[in-house]
């Protein structure tokens, strides 16, 4: 009877102790409380009571930044969000130097996102998002540096204006189509101006050219069915009224 009580203690024991490890994921281990090194992936056994595990994932993780107003250098109040991406590449760090390291950097990462937007006037916010954003990752990263986080990028997701800057900038970007439209118009005025006075300038140099351009302006009168076109002698009689002058 006692050698089964013991057999069974040594079975719960044995199964009490065993720990899986994902391929993903470390396992920080302690000793009476105290770290005693990193489990890799696979089948893991522990001293159960003695000994605990912490388990780290080392995969990308994603962690939203809150939405949150910031005052821009121009003075306009815009709503900014982003979202943060980083792993962890030293487990024990991660566990033994920062407490809720996904919070952490949660904070952080607002507090960066923060402070680079109240720098910036609303224009470069809007058209340099991805700078932005790398000068954020840059900061992060470096600040998490000491708890065994790496962050590969950070995005910078909604940016929310007030009422009247929408109208504004949408009453801007209809100027600005107008006045694209205006510059068109005038150049194709310009172009058509330079065409007439080219062909003036030909016509006028060749007198079978103004012959020709007036009899194809004489058949487009006549196209007109209650038009009527009179010559009270040919054209050739000018010349000779001319020449007897002479």
């Amino acid at each position: 009877m006692v050698a089964y009580a013991l057999i069974s203690f040594v079975v719960l024991i044995f199964f009490l102790g065993i720990r899986i490890i994902n391929q993903y994921e470390r396992a920080v281990k302690f000793r009476l409380g105290k770290y005693v090194g990193v489990l890799q992936p696979g089948f893991r056994w522990i001293v159960p009571i003695i000994e605990r595990t912490q388990k780290v994932d080392i995969r990308v993780i994603t962690v939203d930044i809150p939405s949150q107003e910031v005052m821009t250098q121009d003075n306009v109040p815009i709503k900014v969000n982003g979202v943060v991406f980083f792993k962890v590449i030293d487990p024990s760090k991660a566990i033994l130097e920062v407490e809720h390291y996904q919070y952490a950097i949660s904070q952080l990462s607002q507090s960066s996102l923060r402070d680079m937007v109240g720098k910036a006037e609303l224009d470069v916010v809007l058209a340099k998002r991805e700078e932005i954003g790398s000068k954020i990752k840059t900061i992060v990263d470096k600040e998490t540096d000491p708890w065994g986080l790496r962050v590969t990028d950070v995005k910078i997701k909604d940016i929310e204006l007030p009422d009247n800057m929408k109208r504004a900038m949408a009453n801007q970007a209809e100027a600005e189509r107008s006045r694209r439209a205006k510059i068109i118009l005038a150049q194709a005025e310009k172009q058509a101006a330079q065409g007439l006075l080219d062909a003036g300038r030909t016509i006028d140099k060749s007198p079978a050219a103004l012959k020709l351009r007036l009899y194809q302006t004489l058949s487009d009168v006549a196209s007109e069915k209650n038009s009527t076109i009179l010559f009270p002698f040919p054209e050739e009689m000018f010349r000779h009224f001319k020449k007897k002058e002479k």
